[in-house]
């Protein structure tokens, strides 16, 4: 209710919430500004629905990454995965489709994953280590596209469409493209909520995990691709929001311990909760300005990071 009254046009509560019962056909013949409506309903309450999915996804996602690779500093892109949907925006640009393709962005994270597992896996053996530096080598190659795609296009309204696209933005939310974006949070929230017994074991090594009769491989190769689709998804439409998938999960654990079952439910309501407020300070702190989402996450999540670091006690792989 109070991210929805912030903004370039600041909305008094009491319009908001009748707004709303009148949208439910709860309240009927209050005196509703047009404006205020158009305001409240087509624009603000899909970036917040958007931006509460996003940010759940994202952190799940990094809860995931973290388990996978037994890594504290992995994160939803650590694959390429937004490299790749760069390449793909970009690429959009340069075929002269005039605006960022979230299908065309999709295909460039999907290409991106396919990348990273054929070499990751060349010699019929991944392992976490071959992941992280697989994701490396593809996350520079196809940066390195990008930047290729932007030097030599002449569309000026273009490169800052792609400036501004990744570093985060949820104004391409809209009621058509919300639902997806919540089913497929959802769903991948309760696959992994399911999944929480494999991922405890996986933190604890590659040995412990086949030791105690886990499918190290084809638990990879699975929420890999659960992660690539979701990430890839978000990143078509949100662009690259970085620092969520990273801070989140570590708050989370300060809060919930590092038992996945509790871990990812608690990962994926603060990552929501913390996108909606990132998101509130981007369109309120600059009279008529929106920012892009993803300086906050940074400008917010660090010193609260360091915070959480020095101050709480919590654990990763059992330590």
């Amino acid at each position: 209710m109070i991210t929805l009254c912030m903004g370039a046009v600041r909305i008094p509560i009491a319009d908001t919430f009748r707004i709303l019962l009148e949208k439910l056909y709860i309240g009927i013949g209050y005196e509703i500004s047009v404006s205020y409506e158009q305001i409240v309903w087509q624009i603000r309450m899909p970036r917040i629905i958007l931006g509460f999915f996003a940010g759940s996804g994202l952190a799940l996602c990094g809860c995931v990454m973290q388990a996978l690779v037994q890594n504290p500093m992995a994160d939803p892109y650590i694959l390429g995965i937004s490299a790749g949907a760069t390449l793909g925006a970009t690429s959009s640009l340069f075929l002269g489709l005039g605006t960022i393709s979230g299908i065309w962005a999709f295909l460039g994270a999907g290409i991106a994953y396919f990348l990273v597992l054929m070499l990751s896996s060349a010699d019929g053996k991944t392992t976490s280590v071959k992941l992280i530096l697989s994701g490396m080598i593809i996350n520079a190659l196809l940066t390195a596209f990008s930047n290729f795609i932007i030097a030599i296009t002449g569309d000026a309204d273009g490169i800052m469409s792609i400036k501004f696209w990744t570093m985060g933005s949820l104004t391409r939310a809209n009621w058509n493209n919300i639902g997806v974006i919540a089913v497929i949070v959802v769903s991948a929230i309760l696959f992994f909520v399911i999944q929480a017994k494999t991922l405890d074991g996986l933190m604890l090594g590659e040995e412990v995990a086949t030791t105690i009769g886990i499918n190290t491989f084809r638990c990879r190769l699975i929420y890999l691709l659960v992660i690539s689709l979701l990430t890839g998804i978000l990143v078509s439409i949100c662009g690259t929001i970085g620092f969520m998938g990273l801070i989140i999960p570590h708050v989370a654990r300060a809060l919930a311990g590092t038992g996945h079952k509790g871990l990812i439910p608690i990962a994926a309501l603060t990552g929501g909760i913390f996108m909606l407020w990132v998101d509130a300070a981007a369109r309120s702190l600059i009279p008529n300005t929106e920012l892009p989402v993803g300086i906050f996450t940074a400008f917010i999540g660090a010193p609260f990071f360091v915070y959480v670091v020095v101050k709480k006690k919590y654990g990763f792989g059992g330590n």
